[in-house]
């Protein structure tokens, strides 16, 4: 059974996904047997495809990304090894919506994997912003890959 992981953020249309796309990239480089996806807290987007200056930067950096958005649903805390939040509000929510400790502890925040990260764990919303913040993104989840990837290969051999 592979090792699973999805990245949660607002609509599952930015953040999300990108790291959704990268992970999955890094993961099928190493052939490690990891099913990845992605999901969003509410539901404003669900069957759209990724914002276009997701795909955009993905697309810029050598990723691939077919996407569809969809929402977290709480009967799937039973289906994933690591819930990875991308900001400290999605944390939160994702905490209250588990059905008990064991759940819970399969939540982390993504920036926790990067060392460089020191306090600021948040991966800031480019909604709003610029094609800059959305290469801003991707710089913070590219950063936090080496960490998680040793995360899920240390996971993988204990199982």
């Amino acid at each position: 059974m592979p090792y699973r992981v999805t990245f949660v953020c607002t609509g599952n249309i930015c953040r999300s996904p990108m790291a959704e796309a990268i992970l999955r990239h890094h993961v099928a480089e190493e052939g490690l047997d990891v099913e990845v996806d992605s999901s969003g807290i509410d539901g404003w987007h669900v069957g759209e495809d990724a914002d276009h200056r997701t795909v955009l930067t993905l697309t810029r950096n050598g990723y691939r990304s077919a996407h569809r958005a969809r929402q977290f649903e709480r009967a799937w805390f039973a289906t994933y090894d690591l819930i990875i939040a991308l900001d400290r509000g999605h944390l939160r929510r994702l905490r209250a919506m588990a059905p008990d400790e064991e759940a819970r502890g399969k939540i982390r925040l993504l920036r926790e994997f990067d060392p460089d990260a020191g306090g600021e764990l948040d991966v800031p919303d480019p909604y709003y912003g610029s094609d800059a913040d959305f290469e801003h993104v991707r710089d913070l989840v590219e950063a936090a890959v080496p960490g998680l990837l040793e995360e899920i290969r240390t996971a993988l051999k204990d199982r």
